[in-house]
């Protein structure tokens, strides 16, 4: 019983509360272009569990392999990278091109780190995974789609 008040009464606090203002810059997209990319950075989201699984299967070759055709430089065509550029800030294509230029870098270490076979390829692996992972999130903490 007192769970389910102490459940009500914190719901009720977070209807009531107001949202606080979202900081980060809103880019304004037409309708289809925002579908768009909605849909590839789930696609990245993705591949990024595929990243995952592949290198917790040991498989350093297939992580590397997704790291480069799905989210690396040579996906950008796949992506439409070239007609979403113009609507987004300078900073914010800037922050896009680093993200997938570390997923490239991340094929190319996964790659290494293959032929390598030691504990330092693996700790450059994991580098260059944060690395990707830590674009991703200056661009979602930077800015914000509509």
């Amino acid at each position: 019983m007192k769970l389910a008040a102490v459940t009500a009464a914190v719901v009720i606090l977070a209807i009531a509360r107001p949202a606080a203002a979202d900081p980060r810059q809103l880019v304004e997209l037409p309708g289809p272009m925002q579908q768009h990319m909605m849909a590839n950075m789930r696609e990245h989201l993705k591949a990024l569990e595929d990243i995952l699984g592949a290198l917790a299967a040991g498989d350093v070759t297939s992580a590397g392999d997704i790291a480069e055709s799905r989210i690396g430089m040579s996906s950008l065509d796949s992506h439409g990278a070239a007609h979403m550029a113009p609507f987004m800030p300078q900073p914010m294509q800037a922050m896009g091109t680093a993200m997938h230029r570390a997923a490239s870098r991340l094929g190319i270490v996964a790659a290494d780190a293959e032929v390598e076979h030691s504990y330092d390829a693996q700790r450059k692996v994991f580098a260059a995974l944060q690395e990707l992972t830590a674009a991703c999130n200056a661009c979602h903490a930077s800015y914000r789609i509509r």
